[in-house]
């Protein structure tokens, strides 16, 4: 008998197998069918998450912060303000109170800084070693902007690909914290509420194809769910955005960095001549002031992404069949 595995979370290709194979079979409507970070129903979005990741405190934020801005961000990657989120716990029995209090107060200043209400709730408690510390799940309600209608289906050749900053700063915060590494004070977690930066964008130019954002499988997830028969995504290594002290953890440990987890960073499909104007008003906000215009949509590579390296060779980036650091929210 088959098992679910960890990779059957992490976001790549276990986790769309799953989706298409078992769940979108049995659920699959017209709202659901889009695979979309939330769903469009009418003038509204609507969207939730659980969040399960260890530690649940980090540099950067806790699985608090987390909650709220994965939420957030959802919404705003759906063309949506976020308006509404409900919160669900799940707690262990002998868990701190006092921890419990500052992922509380986290989660307060994160939806305060996003500007959204919790206005709904649960709480369960479970026996000690049925759970682990702490599990929180999150759904939101958000209005659609006027004018907007982001979908993969108006992606075309010749559209720019940006991303809002540098890659992989949370999931090598996560495993450096997990596994004891020694990291340099100035890498933490990039969990951040990125609404406002959304709407300053699509204030300028509502004619977006895709937004997402590059959580769990990283930027070689999200591009693979997009790519067709019709078009395919050519990066270039030079132009992607990364602190040294990730491309250092991923050298010494083989991995790649386009497969890293990333909370605080949105990728953009736009139309080739609002590209810059996209950029300039990513560079402005304060999460997005390492944006860059990393590649573009091509009629070469049909159903593929592939990089063009520092060398001057092209690799195809495959769709990750896992998580290369498990549990990152």
């Amino acid at each position: 008998m088959k098992k679910i595995t960890l990779a059957h979370g992490a976001g790549g290709k276990f986790s769309a197998d799953l989706i298409k194979e078992i769940i979108l079979p049995k659920f699959n409507n017209e709202f659901l069918s889009e695979l979309h970070d939330g769903a469009k129903i009418g003038r509204l979005a609507m969207t939730t998450d659980s969040y399960v990741v260890r530690p649940i405190f980090f540099h950067g934020g806790d699985i608090g912060k987390l909650s709220i801005c994965g939420t957030v961000n959802d919404l705003a990657v759906c063309g949506a303000i976020p308006k509404f989120l409900s919160v669900g716990v799940i707690i262990e029995e002998g868990f701190d109170l006092d921890d419990l209090k500052k992922i509380i107060e986290s989660m307060s200043a994160a939806a305060s800084e996003a500007g959204v209400k919790i206005v709904t709730g649960d709480t369960k408690v479970v026996e000690k070693g049925h759970a682990d510390g702490i599990f929180i799940n999150t759904a939101g309600i958000g209005e659609i902007i006027e004018g907007v209608d982001i979908s993969v289906k108006k992606i075309r050749a010749g559209m720019k690909v940006l991303i809002s900053g540098t890659i992989g700063d949370h999931s090598v915060t996560i495993l450096s914290e997990r596994h004891g590494l020694e990291i340099p004070e100035t890498l933490k977690s990039d969990c951040a509420p990125l609404n406002k930066m959304i709407f300053e964008i699509l204030s300028v130019e509502k004619n977006i194809a895709m937004l997402r954002d590059a959580t769990r499988g990283g930027i070689a997830a999200v591009l693979n769910e997009i790519v067709t028969e019709e078009f395919g995504i050519l990066l270039e290594e030079n132009k992607i955005p990364i602190r040294e002290e990730v491309q250092g953890v991923c050298d010494i440990l083989g991995f790649d960095a386009l497969e890293l987890a990333n909370e605080g960073k949105i990728i953009a499909v736009v139309p080739e001549n609002s590209a810059e104007k996209v950029l300039n008003v990513m560079k402005k906000n304060p999460y997005g002031k390492n944006a860059a215009i990393i590649g573009e949509v091509t009629e070469n590579f049909s159903g593929k992404v592939g990089l063009k390296t520092s060398i001057g060779g092209i690799r195809i980036v495959d769709m990750p069949v896992g998580n290369l650091v498990p549990r990152i929210c």
